[in-house]
């Protein structure tokens, strides 16, 4: 199966956060090296490049032969209903644990990196579990993020862009609506079996107790800007009109597709943002660990 183009998350100026495409142009100071991330299905991968968009140095960390220990195929859980399709979170973190150490082993000089960008596979979602966001902003340098992060999540396979296993709740969605078209006028599309939102009122019906125990629900993406600044990220509205759950037309989520999915989720999600907002600085976890600059 082919995977769908990936979406954005992306870091920009003095490792400032934010979520349109990285350009050299657009950090202040002119010179430097600047890292773009994929967080995809099969790998995660970086691409250093200097300020004339010149490569400079690569490494990647395919899941299924580098993190053996969690035993995916093409990086997914494909489940007895061979409709039910998941990823294991912690191995995305572990990923970029052992991504970081390849970039110095490389000879990165990482001190040199003005700004971070990248893009991540769609329609897939993090649970945050309660508690998880005082641990992103204590992080312990010395340690790796996938040991201190291993108990983060409410739940632990995040179903992906390949899972297909929503058709009864898109059907009560729509009715919940009035129509697909109804769907369609507000977010775009009607229900979509592998829209993220479709996905929530799945987790929301078969693991109630999980979803009550969730701080916050990000996309891939967001959950991987999260892991850089040390707290969480915002939606973008780019990545948010694939959910089934965003008003195309305001550019906020849906007050109506929030309801009709489950209770008090737009707390869950938090805010969206546009593409170009600038986030925040990196996390002083990978100023200490990793030598970037906080400047």
């Amino acid at each position: 199966m082919k995977e769908r183009q990936p979406r954005k998350f992306v870091f920009g100026s003095k490792i400032d956060v934010s979520k349109t495409n990285m350009a050299a142009s657009s950090v202040a100071g002119g010179s430097g090296t600047f890292i773009g991330f994929d967080f995809s299905t099969q790998q995660i991968k970086a691409v250093v490049i200097d300020d004339r968009l010149n490569v400079v140095q690569e490494a990647h960390v395919q899941l299924d032969s580098d993190l053996p220990e969690y035993r995916t195929h093409g990086g997914v859980y494909i489940h007895e209903d061979r409709k039910t399709v998941t990823s294991p979170t912690i191995m995305w973190v572990k990923g970029l644990d052992m991504l970081m150490d390849r970039l110095r082993v490389k000879g990165v000089d990482i001190s040199a990196i003005k700004g971070l960008s990248g893009t991540a596979q769609q329609h897939g979602t993090v649970y945050w579990k309660k508690g998880a966001r005082d641990l992103l902003k204590s992080l312990d340098p010395d340690r790796y993020l996938h040991e201190q992060l291993f108990d983060a999540f409410a739940i632990r396979e995040s179903p992906i862009w390949m899972d297909s296993s929503t058709t009864a709740f898109c059907k009560e969605f729509e009715e919940k609506l009035g129509s697909p078209q109804r769907v369609a006028d507000i977010t775009g599309a009607r229900a979509f079996e592998r829209a993220s939102g479709m996905q929530i009122g799945k987790i929301y019906h078969t693991m109630p107790d999980a979803y009550m125990a969730t701080e916050r629900i990000s996309l891939v993406s967001s959950f991987a800007c999260s892991l850089f600044l040390g707290d969480y990220a915002p939606i973008d509205t780019g990545d948010g009109s694939g959910m089934n759950l965003l008003d195309i037309h305001q550019k906020d989520w849906s007050a109506e597709c929030l309801d009709a999915v489950a209770p008090d989720l737009r707390e869950k999600l938090g805010e969206v943002e546009y593409a170009s907002k600038c986030l925040g600085h990196i996390a002083p976890y990978f100023v200490e660990r990793y030598s970037f600059d906080p400047q």
